[in-house]
């Protein structure tokens, strides 16, 4: 297996280092390569993301990513042009983000619900195209547009994934998120494409919940969903509000995905480089960990994701919340349970 590793910024550098630990430890001999890409490139040479940096990432199996960003760094250099041109350049058009609450996890959400769905998220379309711009900036009369990009291809692949993987799971329920009273030709389209993939997979419930339903429902009834299909901005939204109902986006990992294996997936932690703790071994590692265990079972290492996963759970349900470790504290009593 060959892995291109961006450690970035931050805390990024310090939980990857972690997450490498344990995946060495499921996976022994991965040939690790590592990439400076973040802020601390651009401040010293300008640059985000050269050409030649990005044919070498494309021959690698996977991506696994820390966290970039630096609030020293001007808004949008890196989103756009190192996370997004990733995704754009490799074709992750599916955005998987589970959303677990593991026992010994408290939630914000009062009587312990069950919470355990994944939402796919479209990758490459929607707002985030970058189809759109300004006219007479500065003025009164200043324009600005941002199109949101919906194509019959890019939608019908995102949905097909999402039946397959609601066909998969023992709830076999699928909701699609939408706004399609509103947004009524991009909403059209993915009613439409839900309705006619379906029929290929009769054993799948299907549902549909307005954007603003769903995120009614994330918080006073999260059990009702299993696997949730939507476009890239109301995914990038209610992934996070997901993430905050299953205890914390320090605990949320994320798979970017080209689903053909034509290019290197990538595999990050949803939580940012938080520069503030950055060196102080108080960030915790687990979500870059369970980014790893997504990794290994997106490449076909399915025997060694579920065990990454389950030295999770167990470290979770045991640890003391009050004082659960430093970052290589954690680390080593992960790689020891996955070893061991």
């Amino acid at each position: 297996m060959k892995l291109a590793v961006i450690p970035g910024d931050g805390i990024g550098i310090e939980v990857t280092e972690q997450a490498l630990r344990v995946l060495d430890a499921a996976h022994p001999g991965i040939e690790a390569t590592r990439y400076d890409l973040g802020a601390g490139r651009w401040h010293r040479t300008a640059e985000v993301l050269p050409d030649s940096v990005l044919e070498e990432i494309r021959g690698h199996d996977a991506i696994l990513l820390g966290a970039v960003g630096d609030p020293s760094v001007p808004s949008g250099v890196l989103e756009r042009g190192l996370l997004l041109r990733l995704r754009f350049e490799l074709d992750h058009h599916v955005n998987l983000r589970p959303a677990k609450l593991y026992p010994g996890v408290p939630s914000p959400l009062a009587g312990d619900p069950v919470i355990d769905f994944v939402v796919i998220r479209e990758g490459t379309e929607g707002p985030y195209a970058g189809n759109g711009g300004v006219l007479r900036r500065g003025t009164d009369h200043e324009i600005a547009t941002e199109v949101s990009v919906n194509t019959a291809y890019g939608v019908e692949r995102v949905v097909r994934d999402a039946f397959a993987r609601a066909q998969a799971r023992p709830r076999q329920h699928l909701t699609l998120v939408h706004k399609n009273n509103v947004l009524t030709f991009a909403g059209d389209l993915w009613a439409r494409t839900v309705a006619r993939v379906g029929v290929e997979f009769p054993d799948v419930t299907v549902a549909y919940n307005h954007v603003d339903a769903a995120t009614i429902y994330l918080v006073t009834d999260p059990g009702r969903y299993d696997v949730v299909v939507t476009d890239n901005l109301f995914g990038d939204i209610i992934t996070d509000l997901a993430a905050a109902v299953a205890g914390g986006i320090g605990l949320a990992a994320s798979g970017n995905l080209d689903v053909s294996h034509n290019n290197p997936s990538m595999f990050e932690p949803v939580h940012g480089s938080a520069p503030d703790i950055a060196g102080q071994g108080k960030a915790d590692p687990t979500a870059a960990v369970l980014s790893v265990s997504m990794l290994l079972a997106h490449l076909g290492q399915a025997d060694a994701a579920m065990q990454v996963e389950a030295a999770v759970a167990a470290d979770l349900a045991t640890r003391d919340p009050k004082n659960p470790g430093t970052t290589s504290e954690i680390g080593e009593r992960l790689a020891k349970a996955v070893s061991g």
